[in-house]
């Protein structure tokens, strides 16, 4: 065993501990503050509604720590435990060319896994979505969704997959370079392309009909500059009862859209405002900014993988005897995330001061009270906790938690009705 196999393990067992740890305040603080609603939303949430979300949360948070733990022993299982180092072993000893073995092996770790996944899904969609009352999906659904998923993971994986794994062949040292470009260029393609023809596939968008809500949204569309190719209703209903919106693509091909759940728990000036707070993500350049972040990100860490691939002890301490670019990718894949957890606490809050931010914006093109009535219904609709605890809500929580965003909202200039 060599740094690497014990860094290894000492990663997994503090990202583990860390993970337990956050997750028992979080349930002690909801459960403690379970009999009371919140002062500020006394009287908008009922008693009822509020021990639901309590409830609910709690449940969530303990099925994850089972999945952590689970995760946590599955990449013992992948790296020390022999099982990547086994399957790669079976595809070498059929002797095809290096790069269809690099494919083969990485979509067969990628079906394993969804598979080994499959139970917690099935527990998560069919006993807790169900018990809370928020589960749409049936069977049939469930199946459907699984059979397209995997499709298009062939499709869209297996040509990917060979142009990176040519690159890493063919371009000598600098090849984490080109692959970063190669990466950088397929996100943006598939910020268009998923709206397109990829959403389509699982979900039905039909266009606003409601003609009174849609000119109030092309005016504040046209009051804030943005540029839309349509303004879309999807079936969110057809799989959950939890509501949402969001806009999608780049360029001229931006699309607003928003869950028919949405539009039946909100009125057409809360949904305005719900609108103004998405607007100001893109006029505040929130997309743009991540999108840099994290292509400076994946260019850091595919420079990273360019020494560690060439270091035999990467393999070795990782439970792999032969090396190779492709087991190099998995391997790196499954290291990354154990350091990535730890800078979580500080994408999370980069991504609350750009919620703060996007409210400040909509309540300056809609009443910030319009904003907080349509929080306050998402809230009971949704069943979001009004009690996070606040360490485990600062490290993990990329939206501010209700009480500290209601308050902010309060404090921004309330325009007239």
């Amino acid at each position: 065993m060599n740094a690497l196999s014990q860094f290894f393990i000492i990663m997994i067992l503090l990202t583990l501990a860390t993970q337990f740890w956050l997750a028992a305040r979080h349930i002690r603080h909801i459960e403690k503050n379970r009999s009371q609603v919140p002062d500020e939303f006394s009287g908008q949430i009922p008693l009822d509604a509020h021990q639901k979300a309590a409830d609910y949360t709690v449940t969530r948070t303990r099925f994850g720590r089972y999945e952590a733990l689970f995760a946590s022993i599955l990449a013992l299982a992948w790296t020390l435990g022999g099982g990547l180092e086994l399957l790669d072993q079976a595809w070498r000893s059929l002797q095809w060319d290096t790069i269809w073995t690099g494919i083969v092996f990485m979509l067969s770790v990628a079906i394993i896994m969804s598979v080994i996944d499959l139970p917690f899904s099935v527990y998560k969609t069919f006993v807790i979505e169900e018990r809370f009352g928020f589960n749409k999906t049936t069977v049939k659904v469930f199946i459907t969704d699984l059979l397209k998923g995997t499709v298009l993971t062939v499709l869209i994986g297996v040509p990917l997959l060979w142009v990176v794994l040519t690159i890493m062949e063919k371009t000598g040292s600098l090849w984490w370079l080109y692959v970063w470009g190669v990466w950088f260029g397929f996100s943006l393609f598939m910020m268009w392309a998923y709206p397109a023809f990829i959403a389509p596939i699982f979900n039905k968008f039909k266009p606003l009909e409601n003609s009174d809500l849609k000119d109030r949204i092309e005016q504040l569309l046209t009051q804030c500059g943005f540029k839309s190719n349509g303004i879309f209703v999807m079936d969110g209903s057809r799989r959950s009862a939890h509501g949402n919106a969001y806009f999608s693509g780049i360029g001229n091909k931006k699309q607003i859209v928003f869950f028919d759940t949405l539009m039946e728990q909100l009125n057409a000036e809360e949904i305005e405002a719900v609108l103004a707070h998405e607007l100001g993500h893109f006029r505040m350049h929130h997309i743009r900014k991540r999108i840099i972040s994290m292509g400076a990100i994946s260019l850091a860490s595919l420079a990273v993988l360019g020494w560690l691939i060439q270091q035999n002890w990467f393999y070795t301490g990782l439970g792999v005897s032969t090396p190779s670019n492709y087991i190099a990718l998995v391997l790196f894949m499954i290291l990354a995330p154990l350091i990535g957890f730890f800078l979580t606490p500080i994408m999370s809050m980069l991504s609350r001061k750009h919620e703060f931010e996007a409210d400040a914006y909509a309540s300056k093109q809609r009443n910030a009270g319009l904003l907080i009535t349509a929080l306050v219904k998402m809230y009971e609709e949704n069943a979001s906790t009004l009690t996070p605890d606040p360490i485990y809500s600062g490290f993990y929580d990329s939206h501010p938690p209700a009480p500290v965003r209601i308050e902010h909202l309060k404090k921004q200039p309330q325009l007239a009705n």
